[in-house]
């Protein structure tokens, strides 16, 4: 079994590769999220499933900025059953259109079991995400 922390890393990297198959794999069916108030595209909130996720808040993201979701530090809470990391780095990029940039620090609260994620909880700086008109 792999450990939260290696599961986590897993995240990071399907999302720097773009690789759908691989985000689908590492979520679960029942996966739940909530996403920061305020971010671009209406995606803040709660998100049920990971086709939510991944079509409805990454994807969305997607469309108007090129992000590089930097980690920086893991730090790993067994609690039973399901393990939580938390995982501390900054979003960097800009918009599609040039016209800004972003520079936002998060912490993301990873929930994990047998080897897929099962929740993520987002906070961000989003007045550092600054939206294209």
């Amino acid at each position: 079994m792999a450990t939260a922390t290696d599961v986590a890393q897993s995240l990071y990297t399907a999302l720097a590769d773009h690789d759908v198959d691989a985000l689908f794999a590492l979520l679960t069916d029942d996966f739940e999220a909530t996403v920061s108030a305020g971010m671009p595209q209406g995606v803040g909130g709660d998100h049920h499933g990971r086709v939510a996720m991944i079509a409805g808040v990454w994807g969305r993201i997607a469309t108007d900025y090129d992000i590089a979701v930097e980690p920086s530090e893991f730090l790993e809470v067994p609690d039973g059953p399901a393990r939580r990391v938390v995982v501390l780095g900054t979003y960097r990029g800009s918009a599609r259109d040039g016209a800004s940039a972003v520079d936002a620090a998060f912490a993301h609260v990873l929930t994990v079991r047998n080897d897929q994620i099962t929740a993520l909880h987002q906070i961000t700086d989003t007045a550092n995400w600054q939206i294209p008109t």
